[in-house]
């Protein structure tokens, strides 16, 4: 199965931007559908961005629409979040997932099999 690594992650002040990768194993463009996923400390782990296996959909999370872009480098395998004017609250880990599965829509987390082990970012006043 593939397996997901996840880079990019550090300190940031707020207002700031930063840029996560995730590189996959083998080949993601038109296997998988691929997303971004946060837990910050005492909260559930929620979906920031996902984007389907072709390329064609792609999901924001309310909080982060017009902040954050999700994107792929198929001759990489690589999937990219780039995250800009990031706030305070936005300190946690951050997980990058894939899924071959149809069976949720593309913000789902149950319906992701394959995680990296995640990357910290905090987010500094």
């Amino acid at each position: 199965h593939v397996q997901l690594v996840e880079s990019g992650g550090g300190l940031v002040q707020a207002g700031g931007s930063l840029k996560l990768s995730c590189a996959a194993s083998e080949r993601t463009s038109g296997v998988y559908d691929m997303g971004w996923f946060r837990q910050a400390p005492g909260k559930e782990r929620e979906a920031v961005a996902a984007v389907s296996r072709s390329g064609d959909t792609t999901y924001y999370a309310d909080s982060v629409a017009g902040r954050f872009t999700i994107s792929r480098e198929n001759a990489k395998n690589t999937v990219y979040l780039q995250r800009n004017s990031l706030k305070l609250g936005e300190t946690a880990f951050y997980y990058c997932a894939g899924t071959r599965r149809y069976s949720y829509t593309i913000d789902e987390s149950r319906g992701y099999d394959y995680w990296g082990q995640g990357t910290q970012v905090t987010v500094s006043s």
